[in-house]
């Protein structure tokens, strides 16, 4: 199977583009450092991010923030646990932008230029992994969108569960299998590859980079 895109009815989604799992100095850099510099994770979402305005493709991202209420959950799985310990994606406040700049919950520097260009979406935050909890759906059906070009972070959490979400509510998926990224665990495994085995079930495409700015021209 494949994905016939283009721009009229085919965006591109990025899933937290952002400091905590893509800078070195993010607070998630050792669990992810690894797989995200043997992908090439940030060289290819930049392809794929100029490809996007080279070619007239929307481009959306759907960012992941905690704001101080949010500490008050009490039930969470163990990275949600450890993200709040590690203070993760976090802000001061759902309008307030106090130390958001270069935080681990602003955009990888040498994505800004793309993000900020006046055109891309920056959807609500989701709060745990999918799109379930932002209006990343919302903001597609009322652009027409049908299709999706997906990547970012993390490859078996945010990303995957997107996915998951997205093909339930009848968008079809192209996965860039290296325009993403997962964590390495010495218990729980490794995430990236879990991920793999997933998207080839799940999604209606898998490509990598070069397929993925191929079929854009």
């Amino acid at each position: 199977m494949t994905v016939d895109i283009q721009k009229t009815d085919t965006a591109v989604v990025f899933i937290d583009p952002q400091n905590d799992v893509l800078s070195e100095k993010g607070a998630n850099w050792a669990a992810v450092g690894a797989s995200v510099t043997e992908n090439g994770t940030i060289e290819n979402m930049e392809r794929i991010f100029k490809a996007a305005k080279a070619n007239g493709y929307e481009v959306f991202i759907s960012p992941h923030y905690f704001y101080p209420t949010d500490t008050g959950w009490k039930m969470n799985g163990p990275l949600e646990a450890d993200e709040f310990r590690t203070h993760s994606f976090a802000r001061s406040g759902s309008l307030d932008l106090t130390g958001f700049s270069n935080s681990g919950a602003d955009w990888l520097d040498r994505f800004k230029p793309y993000i900020a260009d006046g055109k891309t979406i920056v959807v609500s935050p989701h709060k745990v992994w999918g799109s379930q909890t932002n209006d990343l759906v919302l903001q597609l059906r009322k652009r027409g969108i049908s299709k999706i070009i997906l990547g970012g972070m993390l490859a078996n959490m945010c990303v995957e569960s997107h996915l998951r979400d997205l093909v339930e509510q009848g968008f079809e998926v192209a996965i860039v299998k290296d325009a993403t990224a997962g964590p390495r665990h010495p218990v729980w495994g490794d995430g990236y590859q879990a991920a793999i085995v997933n998207y080839q079930f799940l999604a209606h495409a898998v490509w990598s980079t070069d397929e993925t700015v191929d079929r854009m021209r």
